[in-house]
């Protein structure tokens, strides 16, 4: 999964201020206060310190007592699951409004794990019309979530 730009750079932004408060207070800032130094929502800041953070293996037990382990994976849902099937169908919906310049710039970059320059260079147009399109699509499709 790639963590856009922006994203890397809000979590770049708590970081410091994160540490600057450190310095200052002596004692960790909660997430409203990095929040409202920062300027940005309690939730943008929350999500962009997520997306920084080491990915952990579903195999990593999360509870274990007298030899019994609890893993990642056995919290997950099951993909037969009524929420996950709703999911699914509510994303296939909001997919049949794109374009298919944008459903292949999607496909491109979400399936097959090409760059925007590799897009770019593919359907030939330039890196920067391949950000704006990208981006446009995920906004059509949120809006419809």
């Amino acid at each position: 999964m790639r963590v856009s730009r922006s994203m890397r750079d809000l979590a770049y932004k708590a970081m410091q201020v994160k540490e600057s408060f450190m310095a200052e207070n002596q004692r960790d800032p909660t997430i409203d206060e990095i929040a409202e130094l920062t300027g940005e929502k309690r939730r943008d800041i929350v999500l962009a310190l997520e997306s920084v953070s080491d990915p952990v293996s579903i195999y990593e037990p999360v509870y274990t007592e007298g030899g019994d382990a609890l893993y990642i994976v056995d919290q997950i849902c099951d993909s037969s699951d009524i929420h996950s099937r709703l999911d699914e169908l509510t994303i296939k919906d909001a997919l049949k409004d794109l374009k298919s310049r944008e459903k292949n710039i999607l496909f491109l970059r979400f399936f097959k794990g090409h760059t925007q320059v590799e897009v770019a260079k593919e359907i030939g147009i330039s890196q920067a019309q391949v950000s704006r399109l990208e981006k446009s699509a995920l906004d059509k499709i949120k809006s419809q979530l």
